[in-house]
């Protein structure tokens, strides 16, 4: 009996325990010494075989183990599921493993990750639950496994799925569910391209492999989902702290701007705290530039300004930041910033600011006006009071020099023209008045109308018409100045001419009617000045020629006849007065303001 324990000692095939049998009955041992050795043999081949699967079962275990200690030292989720299912394919010594997960959303399953496969529609196939082994597997949450894929009629063939495994060349295949707790994640399966039982040990093995893998999957998924949240406080840490840090920069910004406006200094001063970062461009309310190295006109950034008003915070448009800033519905000011990586807050803030020192300024500008408003209003009413030159001196007026008046008419608004009003004054060292549908200025030197009355419509948004007077000297020539300022304007409404502006000089003939001085030699120059001044230098008759020409009607031959000369020298001497006044001259306005001239030139020599 000792042979057979050698045989087991040295771990001999199963062919060898035939020996000791042969050997005896070689040597013509007697049937009972061979029977007991028959009985020997078997006993000792069960003591093999028994041996051999406790050997295989210490090896799986062992795998297992180092499969355990595997799994738990991954964080990778894709890690993980990856060397699940290349240790499946390695302790089961199959063709191929592969690993499908449950997709909540869609309620099936689908193939996750495999080692092995070579097919493409394999490798991308989802089951639905019941459909297929996997699809069986992952609706009973038990073990399937089959010998012979498409001869088993165990569970529903599905044309897409007998496909794919068809091209995988798959023909025995086993699965396993992937279970935590009651729920079934996914499956787990090893598969091989011919023929095969699976043993109990092997689902069993493959079992254990699985409920491994579905903890080390669920730690792994907790493991991500903290890397996220721990990665997503991070950024919330990083995204408070860059604020916090914008928001102590702009209150610095902030508190060296105050610094500046309580020191007097201008809007100049609080962009050179803005240009650090930037190029600034500032606006007024009217979209003029204060200060700044350009005037925008594309109309995008006036709607940028307009979107900044109303959502209170600054606009981007390029690579350039609008922050503008209202009262009461009206525009203030508007800072433009030509920069990539500008603090928007700074801007707002510098805005902010902004908006105070004008509102400041205006307000100061409306107390100045209030006052030039009220000397100019008494120049008006009382020229006789001894003390309005006094009180102009105070202003900066000296009366004694040459002012223009300009009555400037519109329609309602009253409030912005006066602002307007005030401003120009106050820009050209004048005085300004408000009424209710006209503003009166009294600017130095000799002022265009037409330029009052053009800008003062841009600034209303509609018509205004501006009369003027002067030269103006002296508080008593301020009050007939301004009638006959008014008279203009009103005769440029009355022509049709709303928008424009003029002075009695400019209206020619009608000027001697609403003129206050009527300077009729002056109206004569202005008219036939060229004219008079040919007849005294060569001694000519060109102005008793053209009253002959209007006295006939205009016929050249006609005037001949009462001057008696040829018609030719008529036609010479019209030509002559025509190179003198110019073109349009016999235009019926025209001429009738040259024969009211020579009327007047008759009844003065």
């Amino acid at each position: 009996m000792h042979v057979y324990l050698e045989l087991l000692a040295r771990e001999a095939s199963a062919v060898e325990f035939e020996g000791p049998i042969i050997e005896a009955r070689a040597r013509g041992a007697d049937p009972a010494e061979i029977a007991e050795l028959e009985r020997a043999k078997v006993e000792a081949l069960k003591v093999r075989e028994l041996l051999r699967r406790r050997a295989r079962r210490e090896a799986e275990l062992s795998a297992l183990y180092d499969t355990a200690s595997d799994l738990a030292g991954l964080r990778d989720v894709d890690a993980v599921l990856e060397a699940i299912v290349h240790r499946a394919r390695q302790l089961l010594a199959t063709d191929t493993a592969y690993l499908t997960l449950h997709d909540p959303e869609r309620g099936d399953t689908y193939m996750r990750v495999t080692d092995g496969s070579i097919s493409a529609a394999f490798q991308n196939l989802r089951l639905a639950l019941g459909a297929g082994l996997g699809g069986l597997v992952a609706q009973t949450a038990r073990p399937y496994s089959t010998a012979d894929y498409f001869a088993d009629a165990r569970f529903q063939h599905k044309d897409h799925i007998d496909s794919a495994v068809h091209e995988e060349g798959l023909v025995a295949i086993l699965g396993v569910p992937l279970k935590l707790g009651q729920r079934v994640i996914g499956v787990l399966m090893a598969a091989n391209r011919s023929a095969r039982p699976f043993h109990q040990e092997e689902v069993a093995l493959l079992t254990s492999l699985a409920a491994h893998a579905a903890v080390a999957i669920d730690n792994a998924r907790l493991l991500q989902e903290t890397r996220n949240a721990l990665e997503e406080l991070s950024a919330a840490h990083r995204s408070l702290r860059e604020h916090g840090n914008a928001v102590e920069r702009a209150a610095r910004a902030h508190d060296r701007m105050m610094e500046l406006v309580l020191q007097g200094r201008g809007i100049e001063d609080i962009a050179a705290v803005v240009t650090e970062t930037g190029e600034l461009t500032v606006l007024d309310g009217q979209g003029r530039p204060i200060t700044g190295p350009h005037t925008p006109a594309d109309p995008g950034i006036l709607e940028a300004a307009q979107a900044s008003r109303s959502l209170g915070r600054t606009v981007r448009r390029g690579d350039l930041l609008i922050a503008s800033v209202d009262v009461g519905g009206e525009p203030l000011c508007t800072l433009i910033l030509r920069s990539d990586d500008a603090d928007e807050r700074i801007l707002e803030r510098a805005a902010l600011v902004c908006a105070l020192l004008l509102l400041f300024r205006r307000s100061v500008a409306e107390a100045e006006g209030r006052v030039r408003g009220e000397l100019l209003d008494d120049l008006i009413a009382r020229p006789e009071d001894e003390g309005l030159a006094e009180r102009a001196r105070r202003l900066g007026i000296d009366l004694a020099e040459p002012y223009t008046l300009i009555v400037a008419r519109h329609q309602g608004q009253r409030e912005r023209a006066a602002f307007w009003a005030s401003a120009e004054a106050a820009l050209a060292h004048g005085l300004a008045a408000a009424r209710p549908d006209e503003v009166v200025l009294l600017l130095p030197g000799a002022q265009d109308a037409r330029r009052v009355a053009k800008e003062l419509s841009a600034a209303l948004a509609s018509p205004a018409t501006a009369g003027a007077a002067g030269p103006v000297r002296g508080p008593g020539a301020v009050r007939p100045a301004y009638h006959e300022a008014q008279r203009c304007a009103d005769a440029l409404i009355a022509l049709g001419r709303r928008g424009d502006g003029t002075s009695a000089a400019e209206l020619g003939f009608l000027g001697l009617l609403i003129g206050e001085h009527r300077d009729l030699p002056g109206y004569v120059a202005s008219a036939l000045g060229p004219v008079l001044d040919y007849d005294r230098r060569r001694g000519t008759t060109l102005t008793a020629t053209l009253a002959a020409y209007f006295a006939t009607g205009g016929s050249p031959s006609r005037t001949a006849e009462a001057m008696h000369i040829h018609v030719n020298t008529v036609s010479q001497r019209l030509e002559r007065i025509g190179r003198l006044l110019g073109d349009g001259w016999q235009e019926p306005e025209r001429a009738l303001e040259l024969q009211l001239a020579l009327r007047l030139h008759r009844l003065s020599t």
